[in-house]
């Protein structure tokens, strides 16, 4: 994607590509509280995401056009200055909601950088989209600090000041929303997918995990879609999507990757990565490596 530098304190849109010309930036910072943050730049004409999750917060703000997503089981949708947060484990989808696509930038926290700031173990949002013009036009400006690198100080200060302010504004006290599963199918999924994380390259049949937990297939089923948002099939493929990018950040090419982590060819993987991250994993290993942000710890 062309990078597009912002004048008199703001930042321009990414250039409007035509409809097929999905174009996505990853782009990793090193030194953020002593660890490493990733950053996304994106504009999608076509492009949908399958239902996935994030270990880490997502936070961005579209910048033009579009968004739709359904997340807690709603459709949602988000125009330009929105700004958007989805939690650590939540499961959600994402695309344009018409034909002149979207674009949009994010970045993605830990939950214990978030959490520092916050003066919490845990942070909540209970509105997804918030309609907070400031705070989205001061997300941008800190995106591209971030991104540009030429004064990494000036970046670092501007995260800790937006998190600062989402936090501050917009997070919620207490427990996760009601819209959470029960505490049964809480538990029934996250045994499910340990046993899947760990079985990742032959996995179990739907058929020897229910009888397993002495559960029917359809109850497993509906457990594991309640508390994840998606089928146990899914699931799985996201976080194998999630274990080749770990590979390919280290260095391994998308055909060694594959096969190590459960995908039959490359073909298979990419078709995967692309829904989850919207991006191919070649495409994904050169624009990390080749615009990694090496700098000290502040």
């Amino acid at each position: 994607m062309t990078r597009t530098d912002g004048g008199s304190g703001t930042s321009s849109p990414p250039d409007r590509p035509a409809a097929h010309g999905d174009r996505a930036l990853w782009t990793r910072v090193e030194g953020i509280q002593g660890a490493s943050l990733d950053l996304l730049n994106a504009r999608f004409g076509r492009q949908h995401y399958a239902p996935h999750t994030h270990d880490e917060f997502a936070i961005g703000v579209c910048v033009d056009g579009l968004e739709t997503m359904r997340y807690r089981g709603e459709r949602l949708y988000s125009a330009a200055g929105s700004v958007v947060v989805i939690e650590p484990g939540e499961a959600h989808t994402g695309g344009p909601a018409g034909p002149d696509g979207f674009a949009y930038v994010a970045l993605y926290p830990s939950i214990e950088l978030l959490g520092g700031i916050s003066g919490s173990t845990e942070a909540h949002f209970r509105h997804p989209v918030i309609e907070d013009p400031r705070l989205g036009a001061a997300l941008r400006l800190a995106h591209d600090a971030l991104r540009l690198g030429k004064d990494p100080l000036e970046g670092e200060n501007r995260l800790l000041g937006v998190l600062g302010t989402l936090v501050r504004r917009h997070a919620v006290k207490g427990s996760r929303p009601a819209e959470r599963a029960r505490a049964d199918a809480g538990r029934i999924a996250r045994t499910v997918a340990t046993r899947l994380a760990d079985e990742l390259i032959d996995p179990p049949t739907l058929a020897e995990m229910a009888a397993d937990l002495e559960l029917s297939r359809y109850q497993l089923l509906r457990a594991f879609r309640d508390a994840m948002g998606m089928p146990p099939y899914a699931w799985l493929a996201q976080h194998r999507v999630t274990r080749a990018r770990g590979l390919l950040d280290t260095g391994y090419r998308p055909a060694e990757a594959a096969p190590l982590v459960g995908f039959a060819d490359q073909a298979h993987l990419t078709r995967w990565f692309r829904r989850v991250l919207g991006v191919t994993p070649g495409a994904y290993r050169n624009s990390v490596q080749d615009s990694v942000l090496r700098r000290p710890a502040l």
